[in-house]
């Protein structure tokens, strides 16, 4: 796992990547997609919850990374940080 980037460097590239809302449909089939199309080309990306998942979205950041094969790196109100080793590199 010494190929995974700190951390700290992590959230620094977290501050000027894309964010992705999850909006009042929730995490559907084509939120899925996108957050595996901005892994791919971007490695880390945010995450930003609807106020009205404040209850779930733990869990919702947990599927989400499962099914995108990506690593939660942090998570802060309703922001959630993951992280996917990009293919090309």
């Amino acid at each position: 796992m010494s190929n995974i980037p700190k951390k700290k460097e992590l959230m620094n590239k977290a501050l000027s990547t894309i964010t992705i809302n999850i909006g009042k449909d929730g995490v559907t089939d084509n939120v899925i997609e996108e957050i595996k199309r901005q892994l791919k080309a971007n490695e880390t990306i945010k995450l930003k919850f609807s106020k009205s998942f404040a209850s779930e979205k733990k869990e919702l950041a947990e599927m989400i990374v499962s099914k995108t094969r990506s690593k939660l790196i942090d998570m802060r109100g309703h922001v959630a940080v993951i992280y996917k080793k990009s293919p090309k590199k």
